[in-house]
């Protein structure tokens, strides 16, 4: 370790405006995967969003987590919404070659419309749930609503979409021939803080065996 200890900025989350802990905290916990989610509202008008709070659960059943923060005039996103609503999605993988059409969906459309279509991308109907899911995407999971977990109130506040996975899609190309998933074949996009994303690209890509437990 160097001689010279670097300089750090002490923050208390307390002391900032939301909007700037939450610039923050997106440098903090980053690369973070995408979860492309398509939606049906309760009057079947379909909705597509992209959201990087997004994690794994569990896998006994398997599940994931989204959490679309509560927007800045209080209201819930239109993907809350249709969830609570129907109690089903689809979310899907986003690669760099998809990057620029979930990009646009990102936009602040209003309710009702439909960002499928300024998205050019194509849905494939799904096997358990009703929303599509996106066809240019090569990996894709079928949710259904386990829970809302909601935090805080008021603009940015946490809203926890805990899903059960009722099926998966994989495309073929993706697998290796022992049947596994080749992940430097699926191209991921990540978010990181700002407007930047990353890229998954095989040459940087490296793997960590797990190491066994020292003798102590």
């Amino acid at each position: 370790m160097s001689d010279v200890t670097p300089e750090f900025l002490s923050i208390d989350p307390a002391d900032l405006p939301a909007s700037d802990a939450y610039a923050i905290m997106l440098h903090c916990v980053a690369p973070r995967p995408i979860a492309f989610v398509s939606t049906l509202s309760a009057d079947g008008i379909p909705n597509l969003a992209p959201f990087s709070y997004f994690m794994a659960g569990g896998a006994n059943p398997p599940s994931v987590v989204i959490s679309p923060t509560t927007r800045p005039d209080g209201s819930k996103k239109h993907t809350q919404t249709n969830i609570e609503a129907t109690g089903e999605y689809v979310i899907n993988v986003v690669t760099a070659a998809i990057a620029e059409q979930m990009n646009q969906t990102s936009a602040d459309y209003p309710e009702g419309y439909s960002e499928w279509e300024p998205s050019g991308l194509h849905p494939l109907a799904a096997v358990k749930v009703k929303p599509a899911r996106v066809a240019e995407s090569p990996l894709a999971i079928e949710c259904r609503l386990h829970t809302v977990v909601g935090h805080g109130t008021g603009p940015l506040s946490a809203n926890y979409i805990i899903g059960e996975i009722v099926q998966f899609h994989v495309r073929k190309d993706l697998l290796r021939e022992d049947g596994r998933i080749d992940a430097r074949r699926v191209g991921y996009v990540a978010r990181m803080g700002g407007s930047w994303y990353a890229h998954a690209e095989p040459e940087n890509m490296f793997e960590l065996a797990r190491p066994a437990a020292p003798n102590l």
